[in-house]
């Protein structure tokens, strides 16, 4: 089975309220279109997992790395917490996005290999 790497980044911030919020995304193509995720991109030849994650954010510690098998391929995620830098997250490959309060966390319906990391992230905010 072919095995597919990939980093996460599981962007956490406050909301007007002071309360943390994680930033989720709702994919826009593919087998799994529809399906909600933490933004990321795969690893790429002589890349590291941190490097996958490109963009105005500060990526922090390791929060776990998830191995799921879905009927397709096996998926290798790397998953970071993270935190904005600067400016705004822009959407290129998902249909809608959203801040999730830890009440909110099972608000929207995960992808399979997510659903785990979700528990664990409620237990951390």
């Amino acid at each position: 089975m072919k095995t597919i790497r990939v980093a996460a980044a599981v962007i956490k911030a406050e909301n007007e309220k002071g309360e943390p919020v994680i930033f989720a995304t709702q994919r826009g193509y593919g087998d799994f279109k529809g399906g909600w995720e933490f933004p990321g991109g795969k690893i790429e030849q002589g890349e590291t997992p941190q490097q996958a994650l490109e963009t105005e954010i500060a990526v922090g510690e390791l929060l776990d790395t998830i191995e799921y098998d879905y009927p397709a391929f096996h998926l290798s995620m790397d998953c970071f917490w993270a935190e904005i830098l600067s400016g705004d997250l822009v959407l290129k490959e998902h249909e809608a996005a959203r801040w999730l309060t830890r009440e909110e966390l099972d608000s929207v319906e995960w992808l399979p290999a997510d659903v785990d990391l979700v528990g664990e992230i409620g237990r951390r905010m």
